[in-house]
């Protein structure tokens, strides 16, 4: 079960999917489901869906659903047939009881409607840039010093940036990490740059006289240096309420590069990196398949063996076979750049690792 989840969800801000798009039952696909805590529209379309990018086909306008983030827990969602035969959910109608007891009064709270995905997990990626290439980082601003004199580790001193910046506005503070590069090509991704902390700027500076930018150093993560970047954000800006959610494009291959979580495998909700991005026209929502060759075997004298197992001369000699790709979850992108993207697991049938390929869904 998912955590208590902050996304809002109006089912009327999303486009319809295409009409080509068949939508299939899985073959035990329940007839009912009684929503519970931590549900979201996306686990309880994957119940009944092959695809569940293609939950607006379920999730129909009608008088029971008339709007998904109204869906709270407790009520009871039963699978339908329309008069051309295509499924939908409805909300089983309570039946009344006529038994009079005291009891407290309860009311539903607005945030514990059901939701489309977790943006609590997404949020701090989406707010953030978190990679940068080498031109773009040549053409930050950064920190030259503090009031301090030396590094700070704790809130509320004072740097100097040389830039002309604006008062009041807030910047995030990045160090310089490590370079990604694209397992197939070696080209550079860029640089996933490690948010320091964040500040608000005090005084405009002059740099044609030579003057920097005073900016206060309200929150610290780790270490603050001279050398570090200095990018803009919009504090107050408004996070994507929905993700319009669609396959991504046929023909899309490429692979997993990193995972922000720092470990060997990662699984359902952990947000990872993928080789593809504007350049390949990745867009946001678009979902795709997790995949993993199965392991390499070649035929030896002694019948098939797998490859990580045997002599080097049973690898030279002997014949070996073209394994099938298995399919072990599915991730959607939510922030694209242009040769990468950011995405989050949704599911997975065994934990992802880097290098997994990613493609089309279908």
């Amino acid at each position: 079960m998912l955590k208590k989840i902050i996304l809002s969800l109006s089912l009327l801000s999303y486009p319809l999917i295409a009409l080509a798009d068949q939508v299939k039952l899985n073959d035990d696909a329940p007839k009912t489901h009684v929503v519970v805590k931590g549900d979201t529209l996306w686990d309880i379309s994957a119940l009944f869906l092959e695809q569940p990018w293609l939950w607006p086909k379920l999730w129909r306008l009608n008088p029971e659903i008339n709007n998904p983030h109204l869906i709270y827990p407790g009520d009871v969602l039963k699978l339908v047939f329309d008069e051309n035969g295509e499924p939908m959910l409805v909300v089983e109608p309570v039946k009344p009881s006529y038994k009079w007891s005291p009891k407290i009064r309860q009311e539903k709270k607005k945030d514990s409607a059901i939701t489309l995905l977790p943006l609590e997990v997404v949020a701090p990626f989406v707010r953030y840039d978190h990679l940068f290439t080498e031109d773009e980082l040549e053409s930050l601003p950064h920190i030259i010093g503090s009031d301090e004199g030396y590094r700070m580790t704790t809130k509320d001193f004072k740097v100097y940036v040389n830039a002309d910046l604006e008062v009041a506005q807030s910047y995030a503070i990045y160090d310089k990490g490590e370079e990604i590069f694209d397992p197939e090509t070696d080209d550079s991704l860029g640089f996933y740059v490690n948010l320091v902390g964040t500040g608000q700027v005090l005084q405009r500076g002059d740099m044609e006289n030579s003057v920097p930018s005073t900016m206060n150093v309200g929150s610290v993560k780790r270490e603050i240096h001279a050398g570090n970047y200095v990018v803009p954000v919009n504090e107050g800006q408004l996070l994507p309420a929905v993700f319009s959610m669609k396959a991504a494009k046929d023909g899309l291959r490429g692979s997993i590069v990193k995972a922000t979580s720092e470990g060997r495998e990662f699984a359902k909700l952990e947000v990872v990196m993928i080789n593809r991005g504007l350049d390949h026209e990745v867009t946001v929502g678009d979902v795709m398949a997790i995949k993993r060759t199965s392991p390499a075997v070649v035929d030896t004298g002694s019948g098939p063996a797998y490859v990580a197992e045997t002599s080097r001369w049973n690898k030279m000699t002997g014949g070996d076979y073209k394994m099938p790709e298995e399919k072990l979850g599915e991730l959607m992108v939510f922030k694209v750049y242009q040769k990468a993207s950011m995405a989050l697991i949704l599911t997975t049938q065994k934990p992802a690792r880097l290098n997994d390929i990613i493609t089309a869904p279908k």
